[in-house]
């Protein structure tokens, strides 16, 4: 694959901005021979981070730069002959990562750990060296973006290194900030890896690192992201993108003269504000494209208006729709209703005489730089009295450690029994491209997916009490817990005084978030016995392999006795199974870390011994969760046939909100391909989820 179909920067015609990138590599270049003249004088700055001094400076002009001194010598020092796989030297990494950072705002705290960030995972640099010289919260956020051991975890490292990182992140967001960072630098010089390790890294950045860009608002680092995965995993698309846009910058473009328009309108009514064109990045130009279809001038960027006060922008809002053509339909105020990653601006778009569209973006020259860097251009949110949260007294401190999507992260991470189950529901969380608020009958209020039903409130509201609820009152009216909620709805859930009640499984047919999803199913888990009694499309009944004492692979002891594989865990050769006797006399199959196991065992139930037939294939039920998508039943076909397994029936459920479940049978050659099988599937574009039925 050329360069041109892999780099986005590869074509700065293409995008203004892109030259100021190009003059970055350029400097990290310098800085690249810079730091192989090793440590300098120790009464001055090392010439290596100099231009990280310098953007640092401008957004913080009174900031001790001895630490960050102290911080580049232990990294160079450690770092000293290690090369990156481009044949560079390893520090220009942590340089490069800390740059982009310094560029959007970051404190000191933040570039030193940054600068620190590989250090303990690659040297023999210790986390007690890094607290001793730079004390706690350079440590904690050193640790926190510092991976697990693959020797400890094997397959299961990255999703256990980002379940790790979420965890610090929940008590220091600086943590994420470094890995956005860290992974934009390595995504910009991914073209010396192999092709299909560009693609599973690409993949992962657009399932996971992007989606938490977007949510820590830090759009900068989102929008070149998603250009760099564009590019990876769909260079025709990416190809075509381009053209358009090269062929756009040698016609006339009409934003310069609405820009100039809008300066006059504004000069004219006495009020004083920037008035820029925005470029838009090429996945921005690719989705226009896809949804209007020919694209005309105005359509390559939008017109942003910067002002001081609050109150300037719907000033400004007013004169443009007054002298101006105003599309209605496009009209969004996320001042008075901010988005939950902290952005905030009035949306329009205004027709000129001449027949053009153009979009205008208003906002506070505070809301653009939280719109760029997010969290980042919070500084430290956690320090009180400082020169940091001094720095701007005017303007309203937010504090972004516990926004409502992280906190139901954290919250459900902690009862995600695998890593595989972990990674699946993460990548589905994240998927959620929306949130709603609701109020509490009690006066609070509380964050859910767009979607959610009053059964995911519940469990938001109430945790595990929430097993106990038989119904709820939306804005003061009866309703079933299957209905879903509206943003600004109030919410009255109802639990039973009964502690012996529970969930019926028809919930998780309802169920959005992972913490109720998983709080559900745990409890049929459980509660085999009650699990058994109902039967729903989002779970499936437990599967009877055999008659009478096993037919089927499953064999136990007990003559006569119906065999089941618990629906909860469907176990498979050659999995370590036990099996328990439940009414009716059946024998239920567990895997033997199954949560039911343990339950029954301290109800003090007696297992009855199992044991697989000597086959080393097997027959086993597989759900997909994707998102609907032309095509995407014969890629997930294709996906599966790759991996050599024979699909004995399949079944696709009508979509239900652009989200599509599909049911595979499959006959496997040999178990032990159970895991490769379903990461193959998960690897589907539009595939989100694949678990065992």
């Amino acid at each position: 694959m050329s360069a041109e179909a892999t780099n986005p920067e590869a074509h700065p015609e293409a995008r203004p901005e892109l030259r100021r990138r190009g003059r970055t590599r350029l400097d990290l270049r310098r800085l690249g021979r810079a730091a192989l003249l090793g440590p300098t004088s120790r009464d001055r700055l090392p010439d290596a981070i100099g231009h990280v001094a310098e953007a640092h400076r401008a957004h913080h002009p009174d900031a001790d730069l001895s630490i960050l001194r102290r911080a580049y010598l232990l990294a160079e020092t450690s770092h000293r002959g290690q090369m990156r796989k481009s044949g560079e030297p390893y520090i220009t990494h942590p340089l490069a990562v800390t740059l982009i950072l310094a560029e959007l705002g970051a404190e000191t705290t933040t570039l030193t750990a940054s600068l620190l960030h590989d250090t303990v995972e690659d040297t023999d640099v210790t986390l007690d060296q890094v607290r001793e010289e730079f004390g706690d919260e350079v440590c904690f956020i050193v640790d926190g973006v510092t991976k697990v051991e693959k020797i400890d975890y094997g397959a299961a490292a990255e999703p256990e290194t980002f379940r790790k990182m979420l965890v610090a992140t929940g008590n220091d967001v600086r943590v994420m900030s470094i890995k956005l960072a860290d992974r934009l630098h390595n995504m910009r010089t991914l073209g010396v890896m192999r092709p299909e390790k560009q693609a599973r890294i690409a993949k992962v950045t657009r399932d996971v690192l992007i989606p938490l860009a977007e949510r820590l608002g830090v759009q900068a680092l989102k929008t070149e992201l998603e250009d760099l995965v564009f590019a990876i995993l769909h260079p025709e698309e990416y190809e075509q993108t381009r053209a358009l846009i090269a062929a756009h910058a040698g016609e006339r473009d009409p934003l310069p003269a609405i820009a100039d328009s809008v300066r006059t309108v504004l000069r004219e009514a006495g009020i004083a504000a920037e008035v820029q064109i925005r470029p838009r990045h090429f996945v921005s130009v690719h989705r226009i494209a896809l949804k209007r279809g020919e694209l005309r001038g105005s359509d390559f960027g939008r017109v942003l208006v910067l002002v001081g006060e609050n109150a300037d922008c719907y000033a400004v809002l007013g004169e443009l729709h007054t002298c101006f053509t105003p599309v209605v339909s496009e009209f969004k105020d996320f001042i008075a209703v901010p988005k939950f990653n902290l952005y905030q601006s009035l949306h329009t778009a205004v027709a000129t005489p001449e027949g053009y569209v153009a979009e205008v973006i208003v906002r506070t020259r505070q809301m653009h730089r939280v719109a760029e860097a997010g969290v980042v251009a919070l500084g430290n949110p956690y320090a009180t009295g400082t020169a940091d949260a001094a720095a701007d007294p005017d303007e309203e401190r937010v504090d972004p450690t516990r926004p409502g999507w992280l906190s139901r992260l954290l919250d459900w991470q902690q009862s995600a029994p695998d890593p595989d189950t972990f990674w699946s529901v993460l990548r589905a969380e994240l998927a959620q491209d929306r949130e709603i608020t609701v109020f509490r009958a009690d006066g609070g209020t509380l964050g859910l997916p767009a979607g959610a039903s009053c059964i995911d409130a519940a469990y938001a509201q109430h945790g595990e009490a929430a097993h106990g609820c038989i119904g709820a009152r939306v804005n003061g009216r009866l309703t079933s817990l299957s209905s879903p909620l509206s943003d600004g709805d109030t919410v009255q859930l109802l639990l039973a005084q009964d502690a012996s009640s529970g969930p019926a499984a028809e919930w998780l047919d309802h169920a959005r978030t992972p913490a109720a999803r998983i709080a559900i199913s745990s409890w049929l888990d459980s509660h085999p016995d009650r699990a058994m009694a109902t039967t729903t499309a989002a779970r499936a009944p437990l599967s009877v392999i055999g008659a009478r004492g096993g037919g089927g692979n499953a064999v136990v002891d007990l003559p006569d006795a119906t065999v089941r594989l618990a629906g909860c865990c469907t176990p498979v050769p050659p999995d370590a199974v036990a099996g328990f006797v439940v009414r009716g006399g059946a024998v239920t199959v567990h895997r033997i870390h199954c949560a039911a196991v343990a339950q029954m065992r301290a109800v003090g139930r007696t297992s009855v011994a199992v044991h697989w037939r000597a086959t080393a294939d097997c027959r086993v039920t597989l759900v997909a969760e994707s998102f609907g998508r032309p095509h995407l039943l014969a890629d997930l076909t294709e996906a599966i046939a790759r991996e050599g397994v024979e699909v004995v029936s399949a079944t696709v459920e009508p979509p239900v909100e652009q989200r599509v479940r599909h049911t595979y049978t499959l006959q496997l050659p040999d178990a032990g391909g159970l895991p490769a099988l379903m990461r193959a599937m998960r690897d589907v574009p539009g595939v989100y989820d694949v678990k065992r039925a």
